[in-house]
This record gives C-alpha cells, sequence and structure tokens, in this order.
C-alpha cells in the first residue's frame, strides 16, 4: 500500500468517525468536573427508576438528531438541523447544542431504535423521566400519547405501533417557559438575579422496557396485564398497608392476583402475602416484628420483590424497596410543637436545594455528580435539604433514601406571584387545574420515598392561590407526611407548619399551639470565588462577604444564634443554600463544586452546635436597649486612628442612649443616628473572672467592627433583622481587666435602614 493511499483512508476513517461521534460540550463559562466523564456512548446509564425496577431495559439517552421549528408548524415532515445529546436540555452545554427555544418554537427530536430480538412476544413499553413541557411522542409515525408537565415521569405502551426491523421514534416539545402560567420553577427566559437559564425538552432520561408476554393471558384487543406501583403507609409499631394498582385491560379476567415479599437486609423474609386485584388495585396489611425504622443516621431500607400473577401463572415482577417512616407533628417535653420523625423531634437543618448544573442546567451530568451535593451537604453536617420549585429525577430520591437525608419538596411554582401583604392570586380554571394534575403527578411518584418528610405546596407566594384547599388537598392525597402551606411571608393558617424566611436571620414565627414552627429559608452569605464565575460582574449574595475567613466567622455567629431558637421552639432551619446558581454567590460551595468555601470540616464543626444543648446565659454585664438604659459615647466624625484603645480622650464626644438609628427604624430607636459612619464607646465593670465566653447580644445595620480594650472582638459584614448573639474572640477576651474596661464599636451604613445596639453577657456551655 502506497504512502498516499494510507494516508487518504485514514482520512476518510477520521471524517467517518467524526460524522458519528460529532458531540462536543460546548462553550461554557464553567463546567463540573464531571462533565469530561460525559459522552454519546454513557450519557446517564443507570437504571432511572430504582424504587420499581425491571430486570430487562434498554436505555435510548444517547445522540439523537433536533430540529426547531415555528410553533404552529407541523412536525411530520422532519429536516434535522443536527445532533443532540439526549437527556441534557438543549439549552445546556452538555447537550452539544446550547440554543434558546423560547415561546414561539417549538423543539422536535428524532432517533431510530430496534426492539432486541428478546423481547419478541412481550408489550413494550416506552418510559421518559422528564420532558417540559407539553410532549407528543410518535412511533413511525402513528401519536402513542401526550403529556403536560415538566417535572414527571411517563410512559406509552408503543407495541402495537412497531414494524419489523428498525423504529422511528419523534418527540415534539412546547415550552413557553415564563411567558405562560405553568409550573417552571426558577426558569425565565431572560436570566437575572434569582431566576436562571430556561430548560426546554428532554431532560430525563428515555429508556424502554418489556413487560408481560403475549400469547399467556390476553383480552380481546391484544393486552395482558403489569404491575403499576406499591405505595406503603407505615405505623410506628411496624404495622403498615401496602396500596397498589396493576394494569389489567380485561378486566373480565379472573384469578389475578399481585404477591409481595419483604425482605430485611439480611435477605430473610419478613412478611409475605398475596392479594387479589380488583378494579385494578390491590391492598396489603400486614406487621414487621422488631421493626427497624428509617431516619438521619440510619436509614433502614427493606428489600421487596412484587409479582403479578393470573392462574397462578407469573405475569410480571418488580423489585422495590420501602423504608419504615413517619413524619408528625407533636408537643415535646417543653410543650412546644415540634416536627417528629418516628414520633422524636429530631431539629431538622439543611441547605436550600436549587439542583442546577452549569454544564447541564436541570441534568447532572452524571449519576455521582447527582449524589455528590448529597455526600458533600452531609459531610458538613447537614441533615436535611429543601428541593426548591424543582422536582428531581427519581434517582435523586433514591440516594436520599439510601444515604437518610430527609427532604421538603416543593411544588415547582408558575404563574404570577404576590407580596407579602396581598391575598392569593386568583387562576384561570386552565391553570388551576394544570396545577392540581402536576401536584398529583408529583405526589404519586415519590410518595414511597421515605427521605420525603414534607410537602410543601407554595414557596413566598409565587403562584399562591385557594391555599386552604390545595392543603387539604395534597393532606387528603397522602396523610403520612408534614405540609408546609407556604414557605415564605404567605402563610394562610393552615397545613402543620408556620415557616418564615429571614435574610440573613436567623428568626422565627411567633410559637403556636397549631403550627410547628419552621425557618424556610435564611442566611444568603455570599462570596464570589474568582474563576468560578458564571459571570464575570453582577455575582451577588443577600450579604456579600470579602473572604473565606469572614463568611466562616459571620455563619459560625449565624449557627450560635440558631442554636438558641431552638430552644425557643424552632424546628427546623434552612440555609440559602447549596451551590452558587448563575450569578446567585450565596452556595456552600461554587457552582462547579470545585471549591467548598468554608470547608467542609469547618461547616461541620460550626453546624454540630445545633445539635448539642443550648449555651446558658450566666450573667449580663450590660443589657442591650431592649432591657435596659445605657448611655454610649458617640460621634459621627472620623477620629484619631486609636479611637479604640481604653485610654483613648472621648471626652468631647456626643453621649446618647442606645440603640442608635434613624427614627422609626427597627421600633427601637433612642438616639437619632442617620450620617453614612458612627463610632462608639462605653465603659463597663469586670470582675476578673470568666468561666465561659463573652457574646455580644447585637443588632447591626450595616457593618461593624467591635473591640475590646483596643483588641478586635469580631467583625460583622451586611446586616440583620434581627437580635443575636455574637461571640466575642478569645483575643478580645484576654483582653479584659478587673475593673473598668471599654468597648468600642464602629458601624458603616450604605443603604436602607440603619440601626446598632449590642449588650454584653457571659456564657456557658449547656448541659444535657
Amino acid at each position: 500500500m502506497t504512502r498516499r493511499l494510507t494516508v487518504f483512508l485514514l482520512a476518510l476513517f477520521v471524517v467517518g468517525a467524526a460524522s458519528v461521534h460529532a458531540w462536543e460540550i460546548q462553550d461554557n463559562p464553567i463546567v463540573s468536573r464531571w462533565a469530561k466523564e460525559v459522552s454519546p456512548d454513557n450519557a446517564l446509564p443507570e437504571y432511572p427508576r430504582p424504587q420499581f425496577e425491571r430486570k430487562d431495559w434498554k436505555s435510548l439517552n444517547g445522540l439523537w438528531d433536533y430540529a426547531i421549528i415555528d410553533k404552529d408548524a407541523s412536525a411530520e415532515t422532519f429536516a434535522s438541523e443536527g445532533e443532540i445529546l439526549v437527556p441534557y436540555p438543549i439549552e445546556s452545554a452538555l447537550s452539544g447544542v446550547k440554543k434558546f427555544v423560547g415561546e414561539n418554537k417549538q423543539l422536535v427530536y428524532n432517533r431510530k431504535f430496534t426492539v432486541p430480538a428478546d423481547w419478541a412476544g412481550k408489550r413494550i413499553i416506552l418510559n421518559f423521566e422528564a420532558c417540559d413541557w407539553k410532549t407528543q411522542v410518535f412511533v413511525n409515525g402513528k401519536l402513542v400519547g401526550k403529556h403536560t408537565g415538566g417535572f414527571t415521569p411517563f410512559s406509552f405502551d408503543i407495541t402495537d405501533v412497531l414494524v419489523e426491523g428498525e423504529q422511528e421514534l419523534r418527540v415534539v416539545v412546547y415550552d413557553p417557559t415564563d411567558a405562560n402560567w405553568q409550573p417552571r420553577g426558577k426558569q425565565v427566559r431572560r436570566p437575572g438575579g434569582i431566576m436562571y437559564t430556561a430548560v426546554t425538552g428532554l431532560w430525563g432520561s428515555v429508556w424502554m422496557e418489556p413487560v408481560a408476554p403475549q400469547g399467556q393471558i390476553l383480552s380481546a384487543a391484544g393486552y395482558a396485564a403489569k404491575l403499576e406501583d406499591g405505595k406503603l403507609v407505615p405505623a410506628l409499631d411496624g404495622s403498615f398497608v401496602i396500596k397498589g394498582t396493576a394494569f389489567v385491560a380485561d378486566p373480565s379476567i379472573e384469578n389475578t392476583a399481585a404477591e409481595v415479599a419483604i425482605y430485611d437486609a439480611e435477605g430473610k423474609v419478613v412478611f409475605a402475602a398475596f392479594s387479589r386485584i380488583v378494579d385494578g388495585k390491590f391492598t396489603f396489611t400486614g406487621k414487621i416484628e422488631d421493626p427497624k425504622f428509617w431516619a438521619p443516621g440510619s436509614p433502614y431500607l427493606y428489600d421487596v420483590v412484587y409479582k403479578l400473577a393470573i392462574d397462578a401463572k407469573q405475569i410480571d415482577k418488580v423489585d422495590s424497596y420501602i423504608g419504615l417512616r413517619t413524619s408528625t407533628i407533636g408537643k415535646d417535653k417543653d410543650d412546644y410543637l415540634r416536627l417528629l420523625v418516628n414520633g422524636k423531634f429530631i431539629f431538622q437543618y439543611g441547605p436550600l436545594d436549587q439542583g442546577w448544573w452549569p454544564d447541564g442546567l436541570y441534568t447532572a451530568p452524571t449519576d455521582e455528580a447527582l449524589k455528590y451535593d448529597l455526600i458533600a451537604t452531609q459531610k458538613m453536617g447537614f441533615n436535611m435539604l429543601r428541593k426548591h420549585v424543582k422536582v428531581e429525577s427519581r434517582r435523586f430520591y433514591y440516594h436520599c433514601d439510601k444515604m437518610g437525608m430527609l427532604v421538603w419538596q416543593d411544588m415547582p411554582s408558575g404563574d404570577r406571584g404576590i407580596g407579602g401583604d396581598q391575598p392569593d392570586i386568583t387562576r384561570d380554571p386552565e391553570s388551576a387545574q394544570n396545577y392540581y394534575n402536576e401536584w398529583t403527578e408529583i405526589m404519586t411518584e415519590l410518595q414511597n420515598s421515605p427521605s420525603i418528610v414534607m410537602w410543601v405546596p407554595f414557596n413566598e407566594g409565587w403562584g399562591q392561590f385557594d391555599t386552604p384547599a390545595v392543603v387539604k388537598y395534597t393532606k387528603d392525597f397522602d396523610p403520612t407526611r408534614v405540609v408546609n402551606c407556604a414557605s415564605g411571608w404567605t402563610f394562610r393558617n393552615c397545613g402543620d407548619v408556620h415557616d418564615m424566611h429571614s435574610y440573613p436571620g436567623p428568626n422565627r414565627p411567633a410559637n403556636s399551639d397549631e403550627f410547628a414552627i419552621v425557618l424556610g429559608e435564611f442566611g444568603g452569605l455570599g462570596l464570589p470565588v474568582k474563576g468560578h464565575f458564571w459571570k464575570t460582574d453582577g455575582n451577588w449574595g443577600y450579604v456579600n462577604m470579602g473572604d473565606s475567613a469572614a463568611l466562616l466567622e459571620r455563619y459560625t455567629g449565624l449557627m450560635k444564634r440558631l442554636r438558641v431558637l431552638i430552644d425557643e421552639g424552632l424546628s427546623a432551619g434552612v440555609y440559602t443554600q447549596t451551590t452558587d446558581v448563575e450569578t446567585e454567590s450565596n452556595g456552600l460551595m461554587t457552582y462547579d463544586r470545585d471549591v467548598n468555601k468554608m470547608g467542609e470540616e469547618n461547616v461541620a464543626k460550626a453546624n454540630s452546635i445545633l445539635f448539642r444543648p443550648a449555651p446558658v446565659l450566666k450573667r449580663v454585664l450590660f443589657d442591650d436597649a431592649r432591657k435596659g438604659e445605657n448611655v454610649w459615647k458617640f460621634t459621627t466624625e472620623q477620629p484619631a486612628d486609636n479611637w479604640m484603645d481604653a485610654n483613648f480622650d472621648d471626652s468631647s464626644w456626643e453621649e446618647g442612649k442606645a440603640g442608635f438609628g434613624r427614627e422609626d427604624q427597627y421600633n427601637v430607636p433612642k438616639t437619632e443616628w442617620k450620617t453614612p459612619e458612627i463610632w462608639l464607646r462605653k465603659t463597663f465593670e469586670f470582675d476578673g473572672n470568666l468561666e465561659g465566653f463573652l457574646a455580644a447580644t447585637l443588632f447591626h445595620d450595616e457593618d461593624c467592627d467591635v473591640y475590646i480594650n483596643g483588641v478586635k472582638a469580631f467583625s460583622l459584614n451586611g446586616y440583620v433583622t434581627a437580635y443575636f448573639n455574637q461571640e466575642v474572640s478569645p483575643e478580645a477576651c484576654k483582653a479584659l481587666k478587673k475593673g473598668q474596661n471599654v468597648i468600642a464599636v464602629h458601624v458603616k451604613q450604605t443603604g436602607g435602614g440603619q440601626f446598632i445596639d449590642l449588650g454584653l453577657v457571659e456564657m456557658v456551655e449547656g448541659k444535657n
């Protein structure tokens, strides 16, 4: 062979390979480390439905052809614009396309597939994990089904439209995002602030599976039977009810039964029974002796095998699992109404979890990436997460179930929002019915995950309508979980909890004999990390911190205040948030998950105090303005550099009573302060004995620096909305002397409200 011919054939091979595998990740500001593991050959290859698993299945993820056409155009004639990697949304870098679709277009997918030869004679089910929003599915040119909803799985039996050899699958999707009322979460056409990039079309796995064999017991129409689900309702004594459904096309078929076997972790059968199927339903009632319950730290799961038989002949078999767990509210020993898991109060603390990825948007690059956030937050000492206005793929909840992570599940928001002092909106009938349809599908699909302990129908008034009716529907549909009527500031005196948001907080609602009180969002401490930006400008946090050390100090202070609120009746807290997302820099981690801003061990140490007894007040060195009248020296003119020293001459400064601020600010200002800065000094007596630690009872708006005898006690950026305890540095404690001491404060204010007040107390660690 000549050298020229060899080169020609090699070039031909390379061109041919490129045409088969032309996909590549598109340019993106940042990507996660898992992006490099993605290829057309391994796009999310894991079984998508772990809690209802059949042995035989085939993934249809991979390269599909796509086209973007006018919303009113026919998709019958398909002209490919290129290839897209399913299941990554078309707007994402991992799709290989990264195009905006919008409300005036529809997205069309097309691919060829073959049915495995050994599936011959069986019914073939085509499954979609998620497709946003209105979907039509065609096989070999025949419409096999439609689905409306962007967050839930759906399936179609395609057996009767299959042909010999190769099949053609076409999926047509319309998604107007925020140009319409449908549930969409944080997707918008023009992202910015707390709203993110739109997601259109397939963003969950596509796969097919064979079910009941043909040629056994069929109806006249040729349909057999298959299992559809099994839902567990557990009780604290180990008793349970399993309610399931099965599809039986011909109701006249008799002797159709479901069987169940439940196995413990050692493989021992702890329950087995069969139930006749009546109107497509079956029920098992039983009790597990010496039951092991699912809980954070001990997520015990039982394996389950369901079988469907007709005349004792097996038609279908499914592997599943269950966890015995109850989620209720009840009084504790101090008469506070609490969130209870398995009848016990566990303080539930976790991050606000948006579930977005820089490279896949709604879709995690890999299953390991999906699991990573859970691993990282558990290492940081969280036992819960609030899945915020998004529903994940079912593998996410499987990981939560396996790892013992509590989940609050939001309904994705849609329609229009309201302010905190406005009444619920009135949705038009189509919008309202769609809300109920999608919410029902979400609860149905996720009802059997023990990790989910709370349903949250509304967030901050986003699309909030008919709240009492929605809450009643939710509780009637699933009485096994707590319901949070509205997370934020639109509480409607219904459901099981009263939820508030407080940035940076923390704070709590007033205690109640009807509702457990929770803090649905707080924190939001922002720290953009260079090299990990979605955009080079516009990055923001509710409170912006200068560096990791300042972030950790402020975060630790929030945890100490939160610990006090627990003993005042608070049952749960949600910190904003797991990761940065686009221009939001509030994350514990960067958007690409490459940087843990405070360090896992440091966050875990700060969080650990939430699960220990609260510090106890030993004595007051001087009160804040809520309990006493404290006179301070102050000036609003720049003083000398040594203004904080104990021996500084402040005789020319004015005197005023705390707190200091503008009139009508925070209800308690006694001395007017409306300039950009103020400097304060006060003397106090100390007897020379310090058994615990010093803390300031503090309310600041905004940045403040505090010194004791010239030594830095602490620095805080931003503002708070309630008093909290801020621990004084060990160095400042060492600077204390017997007799007279001086505390000095500098506050800088840039806009909005302004206020400063503090007291000084000695605290000692609490005891069990």
